[in-house]
């Protein structure tokens, strides 16, 4: 039975920018290219609706 618990961190070594798409990557257990790719669509509009929920994360997730 494997125990180990999944935290969300930003990440140190799979980062751009701040490592928030590298957090919620290996949180999920899934490639930060799409939560790259989703923030990236998410610019397109504006800039706001991407750019604010990257910082609030940025904000709130611990690193690593």
């Amino acid at each position: 039975m494997n125990t180990t618990q999944h935290v969300l961190r930003r990440s140190r070594h799979n980062r751009v920018i701040a490592g928030v798409c590298g957090g919620l990557a290996e949180f999920f257990g899934i490639s930060a290219f799409w939560f790259r790719l989703a923030f990236l669509i998410a610019l397109l509009p504006g800039g706001v609706p991407g750019l604010l929920p990257y910082i609030l994360l940025w904000l709130i997730i611990p690193a690593e």
